[in-house]
């Protein structure tokens, strides 16, 4: 079959430039190639309109995945996009230097057809606590929620419910769980005997259950995750910047809390979720208020429960209607649910390997979620790609999927590679965000409220019995003790315990 010609005689430039149509507001991902043949009239791409609806970027290990987000990033920024994404390895840092010029980027960029100069965009980096160069980003425990929180602590089902109790109980004492410390401090409080009783009307918490929540939280803490949680919390308004018409690319560097992946996983979904309730309803926009890049998406997803992939399949589908566009990053397209799946209109899809069972199945589900073509053999082709090439289907500004095509991609205009590790620091520090950022806060909260109400509730020593009275006094302390054991002297307590509870905290 001709290079150019499809089984039928439609000509295959004409029906590819038919389906896309480059301009103004397009992101460029490269060039058609046919039968060994690149096109470079063949622009392949999609309209920075369609960026709210979300996509798959998905490839073996060291088969361009990474320079495809870089590649998209770059332009993103330059249509005034703004742009989060996760950078595991450093390697993302290099957006923020101007690319070095070699023999293969220019040969590339000539066989593309394209003129190549290099270009910085403009970068914020961030640090999840501190750990790490870039700003310090931090979130309550209380933001997380029990659902996120027991993915972050590998909790089962039951140990999950039993979180819930403990946010329910905290939520409407005015408990504030800002840190670790304080989960720990309600946790130790509910399961003590003095608070028992207030636990059991709005059920029970084992003791057990409690001791294994209690032992994840300290193994989280040794891991250094406590430092992420706390205040002052991230607005994630910040991710939405502008500077001189570009928008601000924020990388989240993750290189010192890669042995963490529940932790860096969940708090993506965490920034996610945020943004769907922060922000406002916008429906379909000229271009998406902002661009998320989930890589490593398939942590997310392993050992989930069924309660927590719906909400990540909800807050998906949702955060669309509020401009916000989701890219997941990872090795097989498998790797993501099926109900997440299903709403990824973009595909690029970098080489596969069929090298065990499990990599030849996910090749054949990977064809099947592909729009039917004859111009490829995608089940042989998607093993035979080379680095820096991709199938591609996007979604054109109807709304309905384009061609697939093989596309040799374009070659990033930053630094493919990452920049020193000071140079990341100076920058962060040099960041307009660096002084809200910067310093935690440790503001009265559970654990302060809950030893305080300790304090009160405490039985006050008296003065020394006289001698005289010795007998007296037993009869009247036993009338006191029975008194407080009983179900109206619990109610006296507990109502005394929550007036101080009210004065302290309106003291504040």
């Amino acid at each position: 079959m001709s290079a150019k010609k499809k089984a039928g005689g439609d000509d295959f430039v004409a029906r590819m430039t038919g389906a896309y149509k480059p301009g103004d507001g397009y992101i460029e991902l490269g060039r058609a190639l046919h039968d060994g043949e690149v096109f470079s009239d063949v622009v392949v791409g999609l309209p920075v309109a369609m960026c709210n609806r979300h996509g798959l970027i998905a490839g073996a290990t060291g088969t361009g995945k990474t320079k495809t987000l870089q590649l998209m990033t770059e332009q993103l920024s330059k249509l005034g996009v703004p742009v989060f994404a996760a950078d595991m390895k450093g390697d993302l840092s290099g957006l923020s230097a101007p690319g070095a010029a070699s023999d293969a980027v220019s040969e590339r960029a000539k066989e593309l057809g394209v003129d190549w100069q290099p270009e910085a965009t403009p970068t914020t980096f961030l640090a999840l606590g501190g750990i790490g160069n870039g700003v310090p980003v931090r979130a309550t425990v209380s933001s997380f929620g029990p659902q996120l929180l027991a993915k972050v602590l590998g909790a089962n089902e039951t140990q999950t419910s039993s979180l819930s109790v403990v946010f329910h109980y905290a939520d409407e004492k005015g408990l504030g769980l800002l840190d670790l410390s304080d989960l720990r401090a309600v946790l130790q409080y509910l399961t003590s005997d003095d608070g028992k009783a207030e636990l059991a009307s709005i059920g029970g918490l084992a003791a057990s259950t409690a001791g294994v929540l209690l032992r994840s939280i300290t193994e989280l803490e040794d891991q250094g995750a406590d430092a992420f949680f706390g205040e002052p919390q991230f607005d994630v308004n910040d991710l939405l910047r502008v500077s001189d018409g570009r928008g601000v690319v924020t990388c989240l560097e993750l290189p010192g809390v890669q042995d963490r992946p529940k932790l860096f996983s969940t708090f993506l979904l965490w920034l996610l979720a945020q943004l769907f309730h922060e922000l406002p309803e916008v429906g379909d926009t000229d271009k998406p208020k902002l661009v998320f890049f989930f890589d490593e998406a398939h942590l997310l997803f392993e050992d989930a429960s069924k309660e927590f992939l719906d909400q990540v399949a909800q807050t998906i589908r949702l955060v669309r209607s509020k401009g916000v566009g989701v890219f997941f990053v990872t090795q097989l397209p498998d790797d993501v649910p099926d109900d997440v799946l299903a709403q990824l209109g973009h595909r690029v899809q970098h080489a596969l390997r069929a090298f065990t069972p499990r990599d030849a199945k996910a090749l054949k589900a990977a064809v099947t979620t592909y729009p039917k073509t004859d111009d490829y053999d995608l089940e042989e082709d998607l093993t035979q790609l080379g680095i820096g090439e991709a199938i591609v289907t996007t979604l054109s500004t109807r709304g309905t999927p384009t061609p697939v095509v093989w596309t040799r991609m374009l070659p990033p205009r930053s630094l493919m590679g990452a920049v020193d590790a000071s140079q990341v620091e100076a920058s962060a520090k040099a960041s307009s965000l660096w002084s809200s950022y910067a310093n935690a806060i440790d503001r009265q909260s559970a654990r302060e409220m809950l030893a305080e109400k300790m304090q009160v509730t405490a039985p006050s020593p008296g003065p020394a019995p006289k001698e005289s009275h010795e007998h007296n006094k037993k009869k009247e302390d036993g009338a006191v003790v029975h008194y407080l054991k009983s179900q109206e002297g619990r109610r006296m307590i507990n109502t005394v315990a929550r007036g101080v509870f009210g004065l302290l905290k309106k003291a504040r």
